[in-house]
């Protein structure tokens, strides 16, 4: 019963956060947006998630969180991680027409041989809207 609240709670404001208002800026959770593109000598697979944009004739800009699926070969020896991992990060996105350019920016973890760094990529994809 709890997981069926806790479901019908994020329907519920995902259609509240998805609701137009008179002004130009809009808060959605999904805008049909899918990208790929290259970081950190890997790469990227995102659809585009929580983001407020603004909207000015055919050209789209928007900001928010980027849910994505990083591609990166680990090179340690002994044991490694796996080639694609679950990660989340956010960008900055300039959609003309149907076309997406996108500039995301993903934190790589402390490790034993490298500090935690932030490392900016770039992304090409389409608009389903």
């Amino acid at each position: 019963m709890k997981k069926l609240l806790f479901a019908f709670g994020i329907l519920t404001s995902t259609f509240c956060f998805c609701q137009e208002n008179e002004s130009k800026i809009k808060v959605s959770l999904f805008d049909g947006i899918a990208v790929a593109g290259y970081v950190d000598h890997g790469g990227f697979i995102n659809f585009t998630g929580p983001n407020v944009n603004f909207k000015h004739r055919n050209t789209k800009m928007m900001i928010g969180m980027l849910p994505s699926l990083r591609i990166k070969e680990d090179h340690s020896s002994g044991t490694k991680n796996s080639p694609v991992m679950p990660t989340l990060g956010v960008g900055f996105a300039l959609i003309y027409r149907k076309v997406a350019l996108q500039i995301p920016l993903y934190y790589n973890t402390k490790t034993s041989s490298e500090n935690g760094a932030w490392k900016m990529g770039i992304g090409l994809g389409y608009s389903f809207k």
